[in-house]
């Protein structure tokens, strides 16, 4: 018989299915578990499955006492209270890596795009202003990639993947993260050296409280007037405020986003912008991602199911 998995967060039934082959789901539609199932039903539960995002603490852990393993669908576990899992026993999983090269390819897609001005130029074209030679500032030439500064904050998988797709675009690589690496490019010892240096600053780096608004107002100034921040991490590590007064007073040229502070309500103030390129974090969102995730999930309940460690454990 099935071994019963709780699905805590909300997500598309189509990628449960290979998931649902496999395990007994009971998903919960993004709904406290409480509201939609007995207390008796939840009290015998072992593993769930969650988005890294979600915020899921101690006392959701407490309405199912048998629970021993989280399982994050992703790379991402900054919403699980990693303490509390620990303290309870629980083991908690993910997905690592298996988003890596759709993530890094998405966030070349907001850089090329924030940089070359791709919805101005759309927008120059659609309204006729092309075909009447109307001048339009925002459509004057820009920096090209052939040595371009390229910023990276966050050097793990994801942030690896797109230096090298940055280098192939004869661009100078550069990062900072919270210890120096073993790959052919130049290291800064602090994101404000990093962005002193750069034009381009994309954000790599996991969520916490250690990188929580590490983007602020004074690392946005360093950037400079000819620069671009794109972000595929998570909302939390950019003051939001920050940038939006960055982008009013042109301390910054744009901004190509993935993630947001509040998730999926549109971040009004940015959207007032036609220098800022938007996509509704889909980073992970390809059909190679979702099976390499799903692949994870499943290895990792399998394994707690048969009673040995997690096959891709939250170190």
């Amino acid at each position: 018989m099935p071994e019963k998995v709780l699905i805590y967060s909300r997500f598309p039934k189509a990628l449960m299915l290979r998931i649902g082959e496999r395990f007994d789901l009971l998903d919960a539609g993004g709904k406290p578990p409480n509201e939609v199932f007995p207390q008796a039903e939840l009290a015998g539960l072992r593993a769930m499955i969650t988005a890294g995002s979600t915020p899921l603490g101690g006392e959701a852990m407490d309405r199912m006492p048998k629970l021993g393993a989280i399982v994050c669908y992703g790379t991402g576990y900054d919403g699980v209270d990693l303490k509390a899992a620990a303290s309870r026993n629980i083991a908690v999983g993910h997905s690592p890596g298996a988003n890596a090269a759709s993530v890094a390819d998405i966030a070349m897609t907001l850089m090329l795009a924030a940089t070359r001005r791709l919805l101005v130029a759309d927008h120059y074209v659609r309204s006729g202003d092309w075909a009447a030679a109307k001048p339009s500032p925002m459509m004057r030439p820009r920096a090209g990639m052939p040595g371009r500064k390229i910023g990276i904050f966050g050097m793990g998988e994801i942030g690896r993947k797109i230096a090298s797709r940055a280098a192939a675009f004869e661009a100078e690589v550069g990062y900072f993260s919270r210890s120096r690496h073993d790959v052919p490019y130049q290291f800064f010892d602090s994101l404000a050296a990093l962005a002193d240096w750069c034009s381009v600053l994309i954000i790599a780096v996991r969520a916490g409280a250690e990188t929580h608004h590490a983007v602020n107002a004074d690392i946005l100034k360093r950037l400079g007037e000819e620069g671009t921040v794109v972000n595929i991490a998570r909302g939390s590590v950019i003051d939001e405020a920050a940038l939006v007064q960055a982008l009013a007073d042109k301390t910054i040229a744009g901004a190509g986003l993935d993630v947001y502070a509040s998730e999926p309500h549109r971040p009004d103030a940015l959207t007032a912008f036609p220098n800022v390129v938007f996509t509704p974090h889909i980073g992970g969102h390809t059909l190679e991602s979702h099976t390499a995730m799903q692949d994870c999930v499943i290895a990792n309940l399998t394994a707690f199911f048969e009673g040995r460690p997690l096959a891709h454990p939250v170190s």
